[in-house]
């Protein structure tokens, strides 16, 4: 049994505004409740015109209190721009404004350009040093009130105190976060839409060494991937082209512009150059009709090991990328909440 969830980026189409590309994603929220997704995960991007997410626990706050039942996290915060009290503290508040709906997806990457990193650091006088691992085990012992005795900040609670802590998961899109999340007892996403080099491998080795801090610590393992459902294998693939360019454009002109049309997409001159780009992106994507887009998804949940799949979709048009998810929901035959 295959449970689906959403990760999404907020993405501003071409021709709309931030506004409307945030109430989309209320709506898309409440749909994706309403067909039995499990999970909503809002991202974090910053100094990007197309995504308009970039504070995601304000987002976070935002659908959970227009939702009732589903989960509602992040996808995740980039804690090395943060202090690991003040995440600890807003994600408790978020757990206690809605028990036992939230969770805390962490990333360890900038989410930005390095222009951003250093507008965000916490230090400008010296280098940002890479203390992630000090980080995440503070923020699982302020979560979890654990810490040593003889810990500093053994005496500093991080307030308030919900009933029910919020869920940690690590995303990663290499072996270094698998083997942070094992280290720490999390769960693991991996970014399969981001990098699928040595994801299987990654996810194994997060099961063999996942380490239990309490009884009701269990390994909870989920991938997320690039995916665009449609009527027919051409309309996904029409679909498909917007993103296609999109992410050209960040990818090769560092260019953080809105997404574009189909259209716009299909008719942009590509080089060879370009071409092999967007191949290379696109073989991480997995773009059809529910047959086909069904049967793939499967085969790369069976390969990774994982019962939970975490969809990416961006489209130009809302409508679409909304329909995209219900034909993901039929295909899977999730039950509607």
């Amino acid at each position: 049994m295959v449970t689906l969830s959403v990760l999404d980026q907020t993405p501003v189409p071409s021709g709309s505004t931030p506004g409307e590309a945030i109430a989309n994603s209320v709506d898309l929220a409440k749909r994706a409740e309403a067909l039995g997704y499990a999970r909503y995960w809002l991202a974090e991007h910053h100094g990007t015109y197309g995504l308009a997410g970039s504070a995601p626990e304000l987002l976070i706050a935002h659908i959970a209190a227009k939702t009732s039942t589903i989960r509602v996290g992040s996808g995740g915060v980039m804690l090395p721009h943060y202090s690991a009290l003040k995440v600890a503290e807003l994600f408790r508040m978020l757990a206690t404004m809605h028990p036992g709906r939230i969770d805390l997806g962490l990333g360890r990457a900038p989410g930005g350009t390095p222009l951003a990193t250093l507008a965000l650091q916490r230090n400008r006088k010296h280098p940002a040093g890479d203390d992630f691992l000090e980080q995440l085990g503070e923020l699982r012992a302020w979560l979890a009130d654990d810490f040593p005795a003889n810990h500093p900040f053994q005496k500093q609670p991080a307030t308030p105190v919900p009933d029910t802590p919020p869920e940690l998961w690590l995303l990663s899109s290499s072996g270094y976060s698998a083997q942070a999340a094992a280290h720490f007892g999390t769960g693991l996403c991996f970014a399969h839409f981001i990098s699928a080099h040595g994801g299987p491998e990654a996810m194994n080795y997060y099961r063999e060494h996942f380490a239990r801090y309490r009884d009701e610590d269990i390994e909870r393992c989920a991938i997320a991937v690039r995916v665009i459902v449609a009527d027919t294998d051409e309309e996904a693939e029409r679909l498909s082209a917007s993103t296609d360019l999109w992410r050209l454009r960040q990818r090769r002109y560092g260019e953080h512009n809105t997404v574009p049309t189909p259209e716009e997409a299909l008719a942009y001159p590509y080089t060879d150059a370009d071409l092999s780009i967007v191949l290379d992106s696109r073989a991480r994507a997995i773009v059809g009709d529910q047959e086909r887009v069904h049967q793939a998804l499967c085969e790369l949940a069976k390969s990774y090991g994982v019962d939970e799949i975490v969809a990416v979709t961006i489209t130009h048009d809302h409508q679409a990328r909304a329909h995209s998810y219900e034909l993901l929901a039929q295909a899977f035959e999730i039950a509607p909440r």
